[in-house]
């Protein structure tokens, strides 16, 4: 769906920085944020015409260090709608996975938090022995899942990783553990159907993607036997810098039934079509988007209202000391849209999200894994 589209399926919102695009906006400007795309909008980039119908950024920038000290913010998540009222977390909250503990260890990180807005975070979620990866996801039911893939001194991993299952109140209730399914679980998206979900998630050490298919009911959280890899053969390997390099970032399309697979060794995007049924190993996929000039190990992945993909580098593949931790959109055939760095340190980009605030506002979030803050822009309604 180009951007003009998304201005009518979204009413008067658009883009990931804030801006909004009057709904009334001539073609022209239509066009020119088709050509420029979300990220281009917030860099001001676009001409001068489209510039007088966008509205100034709103943007609010939070710390993620909760009370323990975790820091270096991974995973990304927005609270949907139909959360049981007496869960902890309310809808449009806004949640982070912590990969580092207080010293700084990676594969230590044991909290999951609750951003405040220009305030300390509060703590949803607290653990032990764990490394909380990107893999983070809240579903309608309340429940919470994340990945854990740990280490014993920020080194060594721990295998095989788990995926937790943490309910509405922030209490651990089961942790799935399979060698073949879950073996590093790095990233995931889910479908959530409710009383019946499927969770694909990226394997960061067997360079797999499996699809775990769920059940929920008043007995808890269940992993039903059609569970199965639905895809493989990704590099991965370890890395003194980024400790793993792996497939990682995943971002589904429901009305095309593709999942797209961010693989940060091959520094490319795949995509798996078929992914919601799939009985078998489907290989990488069909790549999409492979760019050595705007791609440095693109890392958490999701999908744009206005259909386009964006994508996190974390500069552990193919760094560019000129264009450091930058957030890359493209178009799901594999045109480069648009780039905005998050920090002038390389390394700082990880997790990022699209979701909906308590007043069912559009709004996209991403971190900053070296200031250990996130910040939320919000897709503002024009009053006019």
């Amino acid at each position: 769906m180009e951007a003009s589209r998304a201005i009518s399926a979204f009413g008067s919102y658009t883009g990931v920085d804030g801006l909004v695009i009057r709904a009334r906006a001539s073609r022209c400007v239509r066009r020119a944020v088709c050509r420029a795309g979300l990220l281009a909008l917030s860099l001001g980039t676009v001409g001068a015409e489209a510039q007088e119908a966008i509205l100034p950024p709103q943007s609010v920038t939070s710390s993620t260090v909760p009370a323990n000290g975790d820091v270096n913010p991974y995973g990304m998540a927005f609270v949907p709608t139909g959360v049981p009222s007496w869960s902890t977390l309310k809808p449009g909250d806004v949640v982070v996975s912590n990969f580092n503990a207080k010293l700084n260890l990676q594969g230590t990180g044991t909290t999951i938090v609750k951003l405040v807005s220009n305030s300390d975070p509060v703590t949803f979620f607290q653990g032990h022995n764990l490394g909380l990866t990107t893999a983070l996801a809240v579903l309608r039911s309340g429940f919470v899942l994340v990945g854990n893939v740990p280490t014993t001194d920020g080194k060594h991993v721990v295998a095989p990783g788990s995926l937790l299952v943490i309910n509405p109140q922030g209490g651990l209730v089961k942790e799935l553990k399979d060698p073949n399914l879950l073996d590093g679980p790095w990233d995931l998206t889910v479908i959530d159907g409710g009383r019946f979900v499927r969770v694909f998630v990226s394997d960061v050490l067997n360079g797999k993607v499996a699809r775990i298919d769920l059940a929920i009911g008043e007995d808890g959280v269940q992993m039903l036997p059609g569970s199965t890899i639905i895809a493989s053969g990704y590099v991965h390997r370890t890395d003194p810098a980024a400790l793993v390099v792996g497939p990682t970032g995943l971002a589904y399309d429901p009305s095309h039934d593709v999942l797209y697979v961010a693989s940060t060794g091959d520094n490319a995007v795949f995509a798996i079509y078929g992914a919601a049924a799939a009985k078998h190993d489907g290989g990488i996929g069909r790549m999409i988007y492979q760019d050595n000039k705007h791609l440095h190990g693109p890392l958490a992945l999701a999908l744009a209202p206005n259909g386009h993909l964006v994508t996190a580098n974390g500069d552990a593949v193919n760094p560019d000391p000129e264009h450091p931790s930058e957030l890359v959109e493209f178009t799901v055939d594999g045109q480069f849209v648009a780039q905005m760095s998050v920090d002038a340190a390389p390394g700082s980009a990880f997790g990022l999200a699209f979701g909906l605030d308590s007043k069912r506002r559009l709004q996209f979030t991403a971190v900053d894994d070296n200031t250990n803050t996130a910040t939320v822009w919000t897709l503002r309604e024009d009053s006019q």
